[in-house]
């Protein structure tokens, strides 16, 4: 078994915006995730700390806007969401926090 820390370390926070919780009507919660994390490594995680089953892990990676800070032309991170689809009966309130 895996500490907290290290768990945490692959499973970021979760997403809450209009089009995750469009997902979260068919089972599914969104979380953004270390961008080197995996399917395996997400699914694990999700199990551990909220003591769920899931189904199917789909991940996405949104590549990083180019924007001016200070006049200076920048770069925003990549960012890596999963969308964990959870075996039926099993839910996850996003809403009260980690």
């Amino acid at each position: 078994m895996t500490s907290k820390a290290e768990l945490y370390d692959v499973i970021r926070k979760p997403v809450i915006t209009e089009k995750a919780t469009m997902a979260s009507e068919n089972g599914a919660v969104v979380f953004e995730v270390a961008i080197d994390a995996n399917k395996p490594q997400i699914k694990s995680a999700v199990e551990e700390l909220f003591g769920v089953k899931v189904k199917a892990v789909n991940t996405v990676v949104t590549k990083g806007k180019t924007k001016r800070f200070r006049g200076q032309p920048g770069k925003r991170k990549d960012v890596k969401k999963a969308y964990v689809t959870l075996e039926d009966g099993n839910a996850i309130d996003v809403t009260t926090g980690l």
